[in-house]
């Protein structure tokens, strides 16, 4: 017996991957939401409970996020040739009259906290510097700061005049889903532990500005549970979980060490996508993903890499397809075809495995009058017109969110990682040096990058590209890492990819 999923129409997309991936909510944004859902767990973190379900309970921070992103007044007054006090009672009315009266009202302890208005002006805009997205046009109330610790995480927020909500458009459950990947891998509790120890440092000094502004914490009303994952385990959570630890291993600041953890999830919530795409359509082939290392010159390899991208921009759109088709093959489906009343067989068997029908009523189908087979062909449609709107939109949004699709110098888009995303990969898999085409190897190993001629020998084969295009593309990535600093050649023959921050004494 499948879960039931509340508050959906059917559940297709769902049972795939899980309630839910979201295409709106990029990396940074899952990540921030995870870790909210780690913040509230954080006695037992990354321990998923046996009995019940992982629940959180998320804060709110809406004077925080007021004073930052709903605040036009304190450059305004700040510049002002008033004494100090006054800029302070000017401010104070301006921003009053302003509030949502969701608490950020109640700020009188502001004063008692900076030496003078121009001390917290300048906490402001720093602040305000370190936000995600901080010249998007999003509401304010769905801006973000970068998590310094405890104290700077919370909620994505509908603020209006009839109360505060939490919204669903850029905390979508990903993040939700990724808390439960990672409890789910071998590792997880090792993982929950150093990203507490290392993450939520409340003495920390931008931390303990962020609750000078913020004051007591605001939480959500109620905890509630986090979203549905099919997969009680997959190769992927234990390869995400210990790529993070590979990362927080490494020698640098925790905050730089943050950026590389959220590529590493964008990367590995990605292949997750594609991984269980194909394996719901039967094909048990790994993803590949075919990489053209950008160089002066064009290359062969472009082409070859477009029609890589075009090859798992497909996967999804075939797994409704084949999800739903496999059912009709079942069977409980054979049954109900067969039954006396196969009307209403066929329309139970839909219900149970995909929540649809609904058992409300529909004033554009009568369900009861459509045979079996007329029923699954527009639950098909259904399916594949609702997964296009956002399931559908994830390969594309997040492969070019992560750096590793681009379409500089082409019209198509194809698989080009950037150099961000490169240093990730070194940061993750180099503990200290490596050789270059062990690299390479590795790389298609745990992530399916065919970048040189050894790797897609297969491509050779099939007369699909020549080996000396491969060879080419290979040396590109060899040289763009070397002038990244990340490769130290020895010979014409003799490279190694070096970690700069290789393993040591953690900051």
């Amino acid at each position: 017996m499948r879960e039931r999923i509340d508050g959906v129409d059917f559940a297709v997309d769902e049972h795939i991957w899980g309630h839910r991936l979201y295409d709106e909510q990029l990396p940074h944004l899952t990540v921030m939401e995870f870790l909210s859902v780690l913040g509230s767990n954080k006695e037992s973190p990354l321990v998923e409970p046996s009995s019940d379900k992982a629940r959180y309970k998320p804060q709110r921070q809406i004077r925080l996020r007021s004073l930052l992103f709903n605040n036009p007044y304190v450059e305004t007054v700040r510049n002002r040739p008033i004494s100090d006090g006054d800029k302070w009672n000017q401010w104070r009315e301006l921003f009053i009259a302003d509030a949502t009266g969701h608490g950020d009202e109640n700020i009188d302890y502001l004063r008692e906290v900076f030496l003078s208005f121009d001390d917290f002006a300048k906490a402001i805009e720093l602040l305000r510097s370190s936000a995600f997205e901080a010249r998007s046009n999003k509401r304010w109330s769905s801006k973000f700061i970068f998590p310094f610790g405890p104290d700077a995480l919370y909620e994505d927020l509908r603020i209006n005049t009839s109360g505060a909500s939490n919204d669903r458009r850029f905390f979508a459950r990903t993040g939700e889903l990724l808390y439960l990947m990672l409890c789910r891998a071998a590792k997880g509790p090792q993982l929950g532990e150093m990203l507490v120890e290392r993450l939520f440092v409340s003495s920390s000094p931008l931390n303990r500005l962020v609750k000078a502004l913020q004051g007591e914490p605001q939480h959500a009303p109620e905890p509630r549970d986090v979203g549905y994952l099919p997969h009680r385990s997959h190769l992927r959570f234990d390869r995400l979980c210990e790529d993070w630890l590979a990362i927080l291993s490494r020698d640098m600041p925790v905050y730089d060490a943050l950026e590389h953890l959220i590529s590493s999830a964008g990367l590995n919530l990605l292949l997750y996508f594609l991984e269980c795409s194909k394996a719901e359509s039967g094909d048990t082939d790994p993803v590949e993903i075919v990489c053209e290392i950008v160089s002066r010159e064009r290359s062969k390899i472009r082409a070859l890499s477009g029609e890589s991208y075009q090859v798992n921009q497909a996967l999804s759109l075939r797994a409704v397809r084949a999800s739903i088709e496999n059912f009709l093959l079942t069977p409980e489906w054979e049954a109900a075809l067969a039954s006396a009343d196969p009307k209403g067989q066929c329309m139970l068997a839909l219900r149970e495995r995909f929540q649809w029908p609904s058992t409300e009523s529909d004033e554009d189908h009568d369900y009861s009058q459509m045979t079996g087979e007329g029923m699954a062909r527009l639950l098909i449609d259904k399916a594949l017109a609702r997964h296009e709107q956002h399931f559908g939109k994830i390969h594309a949004t997040w492969s070019r969110a992560i750096g590793l699709s681009s379409r500089r110098l082409s019209r198509r888009t194809r698989y080009a990682p950037n150099d961000r995303l490169l240093k990730t990969l070194v940061v993750t898999m180099v503990d200290e040096r490596m050789q270059f085409d062990d690299f390479l190897h590795e790389i298609k190993r745990r992530y399916g990058f065919v970048i040189s001629d050894a790797e897609g020998g297969h491509l050779i084969r099939d007369g699909r590209i020549d080996r000396e295009a491969l060879s080419d593309n290979r040396d590109n990535l060899e040289n763009r890492l070397m002038s990244l600093g990340l490769v130290r050649r020895l010979s014409d023959s003799c490279s190694f990819v070096d970690n700069p921050f290789a393993t040591g004494e953690v900051n």
